[in-house]
């Protein structure tokens, strides 16, 4: 492996035009993958952007699913994740196989699936969603038509309240929201009376029902953006967005809300909130990612073909 430059930020920049690349970065990731990214966002807009992209190369800092996405929706560019073993717990909460198994036990279901999953799992969906536009896609479907909701069972159950539509719902969950502390956010309000609650909508309902605004990290970006310039907030998803909250409000403060210890220990901790698949990118894999135009991302065609479909119906209902 060559010896990485003292200077990767410059480096990457100057790797990135000589290969005519984009890089993409989810809110999730560590700050300094944030600042050399060209396009920083949520999952939906991530995916708009790998849609639109003029780029040869795209270089997705975030997870697999995530650059799989990218490369159902430019199935002939080179698509690279700079740490092909960053997975994500929701996604693999639903093995294809079995999810096929699932589907078929409801016929006539339509198949509504979040990001979060496969292109195994996208190929059994007749629509895709992300946390931004999930009541959107459920609400342009007849009433009639029942549903399967997939794999967030808590990001259903948020959905199903909202459109009083009832899903059946597959029983997946991402391990970082499923584990904030409704109890310790609840001490966190009463030491910061006045504070704004926000709060992730795939979280449990018992956390859900604390927040003052719940939504995809790019609502809750907004919030902040649309907020007083000094306030509190208690942020309850992965921190990582709080670096874009800082760049837009500098003079708030931010409260990262703690997660329950994991191994069933009685307490409560914050470094448990951090995801630990978004965080295997980092600078140096990102710059090595680039040097060697590795690791690729590749899919069948026939897959692509069948997992685009459902996200084109998402994107085409934003």
């Amino acid at each position: 492996m060559p010896t990485p430059p003292v200077d990767l930020a410059a480096d990457i920049a100057r790797l990135k035009k000589s290969l005519n690349a984009v890089i993409l970065a989810h809110y999730y990731q560590d700050a300094e993958i944030q600042d050399v990214a060209d396009f920083i966002g949520d999952s939906l807009q991530l995916a708009r952007q790998a849609a639109a992209s003029t780029a040869d190369v795209i270089v997705f800092c975030g997870v697999h699913f995530m650059a799989e996405t990218a490369k159902i929706l430019s199935p002939h560019k080179l698509v690279l994740l700079p740490d092909l073993s960053a997975g994500c717990s929701l996604s693999e909460s639903a093995p294809g196989p079995e999810f096929a198994a699932f589907v078929a036990r409801h016929p006539g279901h339509q198949v509504v699936t979040y990001v979060n999953s496969s292109a195994e799992v996208k190929a059994l969906s007749d629509y895709c969603c992300t946390s931004s536009n999930a009541v959107a896609v459920v609400e342009a479907i007849p009433k009639d038509v029942p549903i399967i909701f997939a794999p967030d069972r808590f990001l259903g159950d948020y959905v199903a309240r909202k459109t009083g539509r009832k899903l059946v719902l597959w029983e997946g969950s991402c391990e970082i929201h499923e584990l904030f502390s409704a109890e310790a956010i609840q001490q966190m309000q009463q030491a910061n009376p006045g504070a704004k609650t926000l709060v992730h909508p795939e979280c449990p309902e018992s956390v859900r029902i604390l927040g003052d605004v719940v939504g995809s990290t790019k609502a809750l970006l907004d919030a902040v953006r649309s907020g007083p310039e000094n306030a509190t907030y208690i942020v309850v998803t992965e921190p990582g967005i709080i670096h874009q909250m800082r760049r837009v409000r500098p003079g708030a403060t931010f409260l990262e809300a703690p997660a329950e210890i994991r191994g069933g220990e009685k307490g409560a901790c914050t470094s448990c909130n951090t995801c630990p698949h978004m965080r295997k990118n980092t600078l140096e894999k990102l710059w090595w990612s680039l040097t060697n135009k590795a690791p690729e991302i590749r899919l069948e065609p026939a897959l692509i073909e069948r997992a685009r479909k459902p996200i084109e119906r998402m994107l085409a209902i934003g």
